[in-house]
């Protein structure tokens, strides 16, 4: 893999609650030296991140229902369609965790469907975050159900604030129960040098988020 196609699997990230619109505009300036797939960002800088990266080909991703996915879908929604009217042509989404562990099947699948049906008819990408590091593994395949009845872009295990990150088995299994479908891997929380990149692609993730991505880059020089 060259360095060209290393940077088109980085989801370039900063959802740090201090982060500053001058770290944020130090974010996009990277993601345009090296070309990464998007920005990842919090939904109050998606405007202000697309006028920066205007004249580049990287995309503005932003979440939804972040970090604990406990808002009501309605909320959700609303703001999903207030990040792609902004600009956001990509949108990560937390499910209803509390709700998947109870056996609030129903909920948690309605929740996935109505935001990545809002994404979609907006035409925008919708990744499901399932926070595998809080799921069992009976849950987790619950879960990879779901975002497949949904019909979603990606399934993607953490937001980087819950107790864990990606691991190279839970990176396996969901890659393993997406096989046959559209749907691709994002792996995120705690990827930070080449090796730890090089373990969940070969594991089968199609999308890296970390806010190390140019240490990344320069591990690849």
């Amino acid at each position: 893999m060259n360095i060209n196609e290393i940077a088109q699997f980085i989801d370039h990230t900063n959802l740090k609650p201090e982060s500053t619109i001058t770290a944020i505009q130090q974010l996009c300036d990277e993601a345009k030296k090296y070309n990464f797939a998007t920005v990842c960002i919090h939904p109050v800088y998606v405007r202000r991140a697309c006028k920066m990266l205007a004249e580049s080909s990287v995309s503005v991703c932003t979440v939804i229902g972040f970090p604990l996915g406990a808002n009501v879908t309605d909320i959700k929604v609303k703001e999903a369609v207030q990040a792609i009217d902004d600009g956001a042509t990509e949108i990560d989404m937390v499910i209803q965790i509390g709700a998947l562990k109870a056996g609030e099947i129903e909920i948690v699948g309605n929740d996935i469907l109505r935001v990545v049906e809002v994404c979609h008819q907006k035409n925008a990408l919708c990744k499901v975050i399932i926070e595998t590091a809080l799921l069992t593994q009976e849950e987790k395949i619950i879960a990879c159900e779901l975002v497949r009845k949904a019909g979603a872009d990606f399934i993607k295990t953490s937001t980087g604030f819950g107790p864990g990150g990606a691991t190279v088995d839970d990176v396996k299994l969901l890659a393993q129960q997406m096989q046959g479908t559209s749907i691709k891997v994002k792996a995120a929380g705690g990827i930070r040098s080449r090796e730890d990149f090089d373990k969940m692609v070969i594991a089968g993730a199609s999308r890296i988020g970390t806010s190390s991505g140019v240490k990344i880059m320069e591990g690849t020089k």
